[in-house]
């Protein structure tokens, strides 16, 4: 019997194609027939500036939804935490691969001093930058876009004395030998979907197959706690130029613990809480207390300065 082929749309990065990799080797195991599409995004083509300043909203997803919708490709593979808070009208996420550990790292080829008042650490991170000048304010940052190879090379030109990157991401291009510090998640907490893989899908997908392909990738807790971390930036209407941060962790006794906020651009403030529950109101209703407790207004300054 013919297997059913599967288009998995991806970007070209070494990083991107790890992860659809993953993807592929879960659907082959399940009897389906993988073929990649790489492709380019806008985040991709334009290295000369920030994040920010390109705009917040599918700088990584455009051109693979533009894809999906054509039927160029059945889904799209991306890293769970570029997608915007809301998808497109017919778009959905249709399943999280298991989370590998959320955490922040410092990678480097020689070692640093995190007290050093000369540090320099390359990032292109609004909340990685944010979160330093708060807890760090002593380590001046540097920007640092492209893929992880271009940042190790631009690390390695001696421009800065190390990078700030995602643990998930550096173990996957086996990097992690270079790993010098590890930042503590309830002080520095990742953005939301670090460390997992999101699987996204149109509507026009035959729905026995989004059914097979869901069964054969989606890890259920990981998209339980996920789920829970995307009503809060939703609710938070945070983009990747705002820096809102958010974690949830299951508890022992079947409870969800999530603790998030945001901070000024400056560093100066940052609002950040915790509380337990369950499921989407969980998310939702700590973006409230946050909103209300100066978070709205940290947030209006933010989206004024960019």
């Amino acid at each position: 019997m013919e297997r059913r082929r599967i288009k998995i749309g991806t970007r070209n990065s070494k990083l991107a194609l790890w992860q659809a990799n993953h993807v592929a080797d879960l659907l082959d195991a399940g009897g389906l027939q993988p073929e990649l599409v790489p492709m380019e995004t806008k985040g991709d083509k334009i290295q000369n500036v920030t994040l920010s300043k390109i705009g917040s909203k599918g700088v990584f997803t455009e051109e693979l939804e533009m894809a999906l919708m054509r039927e160029r490709i059945d889904i799209a593979v991306h890293s769970a935490k570029d997608l915007p808070s809301v998808l497109p009208e017919g778009f959905s996420i249709l399943s999280f691969c298991e989370r590998e550990s959320p955490d922040d790292v410092v990678v480097s080829d020689r070692e640093i001093d995190m007290n050093s008042p000369n540090l320099v650490l390359g990032t292109s991170s609004t909340r990685r930058i944010a979160l330093l000048k708060h807890y760090y304010p002593h380590i001046k940052t540097i920007d640092a876009r492209g893929n992880l190879q271009t940042r190790i090379g631009k690390l390695k030109s001696g421009l800065m004395g190390g990078l700030v990157l995602a643990y998930a991401g550096v173990l996957r291009m086996e990097y992690d030998h270079m790993i010098k510090y590890w930042f503590d998640v309830e002080r520095f907490t990742p953005p939301v979907g670090q460390g997992s893989i999101a699987i996204e899908v149109h509507e026009r997908l035959d729905q026995e197959v989004l059914k097979k392909v869901k069964r054969l990738t989606n890890h259920r807790l990981t998209e339980s706690l996920i789920t829970v971390e995307r009503a809060f930036l939703r609710r938070m209407d945070g983009g990747c130029s705002i820096p809102v941060f958010a974690l949830a962790q299951m508890e022992q006794d079947g409870q969800v613990e999530l603790t998030g906020g945001i901070a000024s651009l400056d560093g100066k403030q940052l609002i950040k809480r915790t509380m337990y529950g369950s499921g989407e109101q969980l998310g939702i209703s700590l973006a409230e207390e946050i909103l209300e407790s100066g978070g709205k207004k940290v947030l209006d300054d933010i989206k004024s300065a960019i």
